[in-house]
């Protein structure tokens, strides 16, 4: 007679680590960045996440390029907005914590009646067809003010409702949690769904639809039903976007905001689950810090992402990765020395495109104000040939120097990656 004998995966210790890290980073962070400001950033920095992430599932996951994500954001958030004014009116008796899955719900609603013809296609037509719905309904938004508000948006007030333990959702601190318990939960189901078949499937569909198609599989609608999940978790972001700006304006379903959380989730690493949440980390302080320091932002902005493109196609989640193998051989150390060389040649180049980035910005936007500005604490003149001459000096012998540093690194880097690959032949070899 046959015993029966039930064996337990073992505990994934690493894994149970990083989301326990992730869940004390969110309950934390106002903790240490406790001023008006950081809070909002923060709240604004958990939104962003949960977005990009839903993207991320197009286009990491599924290989589809849209240019049409805000749409279901921004869906999300106009159906959050007119929730919550339904719920100011007494007219429907839920929570206000609930209000992000009603925005979820209704990306998920417009997402199967959009996706459907959307993803009949993939890769070029599928990206162009998300550019035309978004222009669609970045239209629609300015065409029928009775529900999208017109050009002055909707407005709501999310004080408003029960008050479950007195929590009103007034104070930013206890709308930054309500943000950060979505955050996790989204973060967590989306991670979980690349561990699903249909995720599996998903990474198939995007590396050889054919094959799929051959074994049986309709790779139309495992392409679809990505597309609606997906959607559901922008809409959620949509709807605590609303909460947090209590405002919803006809912008949340336009092609820049869209092509905001393209431009970002790549930076960020389209390849790696945690690419987006850098992404999106790099979004809110671009869009928040950066454009305050200077009118030049969106330059500097497009110029990263130049160079992304050029030398990190990977993103900055690949750079890590990349450095965490190098670390786990025991080679990161001799490499030190080239990163900070790297870092300051490439300091002092930007340092004299700056000066004349600023100088030009300054004579075209700003003339009113005199030829004088300060840049880093130096006074520059723009009119001035001097400040010219130093600028273009300073940017020239940073580039001259990091580009001898480049190659050295670049020597470096190569026999450290053979040295590598000999000690992995090594070990396969024990």
């Amino acid at each position: 007679m046959s015993k029966t004998y039930y064996e337990f995966k073992p505990l994934n210790v690493g894994r149970w680590l990083i989301w326990s890290l992730f869940a004390l980073v969110l309950a934390g962070a106002p903790l240490i960045f406790h001023s008006s400001l950081a809070q909002t950033m923060l709240s604004q920095m958990g939104i962003a996440i949960i977005v990009c992430l839903s993207y991320n599932m197009l286009l990491g996951q599924g290989g589809m390029l849209s240019f049409g994500h805000a749409v279901y954001s921004g869906m999300g958030s106009f159906l959050a907005i007119h929730t919550l004014n339904l719920i100011s009116k007494g007219q429907l008796p839920i929570p206000v914590s609930l209000i992000p899955v009603a925005g979820g719900l209704a990306a998920m609603a417009v997402a199967l009646v959009l996706g459907w013809v959307t993803t009949k296609k993939a890769a070029t037509p599928f990206a162009m067809i998300t550019l035309g719905v978004g222009e669609l309904v970045w239209a629609s938004a300015l065409m029928f003010p009775e529900f999208f508000g017109g050009e002055g948006g909707i407005s709501g007030n999310r004080v408003t409702g029960g008050k479950p333990f007195g929590i009103t959702f007034g104070p930013q601190i206890q709308l930054y949690y309500l943000i950060a318990f979505y955050t996790f939960i989204s973060t967590a189901l989306m991670f979980a769904f690349t561990r699903t078949p249909l995720g599996r499937m998903l990474n198939a569909v995007r590396d050889n639809p054919e094959r799929v198609e051959f074994v049986g599989y309709d790779t139309q609608k495992v392409r679809f039903i990505a597309f609606v999940i997906a959607a559901f978790f922008a809409g959620i972001s949509g709807g605590l976007a609303a909460l947090n700006f209590e405002i919803v304006t006809a912008e949340v379903v336009s092609g820049a905001r869209s092509g905001v959380y393209l431009l970002f989730t790549f930076l960020g690493g389209a390849t790696f689950f945690f690419g987006p949440i850098l992404g999106a980390v790099l979004m809110v302080l671009a869009l928040v810090l950066l454009s305050e320091f200077t009118k030049a932002w969106l330059l500097y902005l497009g110029l990263v992402f130049l160079f992304m493109v050029m030398y990190a196609p990977g993103g900055v989640a690949s750079l890590i990765m990349m450095n965490l193998r190098v670390a786990a051989f025991g080679r990161l150390r001799q490499l030190w020395v080239s990163y900070l060389a790297l870092g300051l040649t490439a300091l002092v180049a930007l340092m004299g495109a700056g000066a004349m980035i600023e100088m030009v910005y300054h004579l075209q936007l700003n003339p009113a104000l005199g030829p004088m500005l300060k840049f880093m604490g130096v006074a520059l003149n723009a009119q001035g040939l001097d400040s010219w001459f130093g600028a273009a000096f300073v940017m020239v012998t940073g580039l001259f120097l990091f580009e001898a540093c480049r190659r050295q690194f670049a020597h470096e880097w190569g026999q450290t990656q053979e040295y590598i690959e000999k000690e992995v032949k090594r070990r396969e070899a024990l």
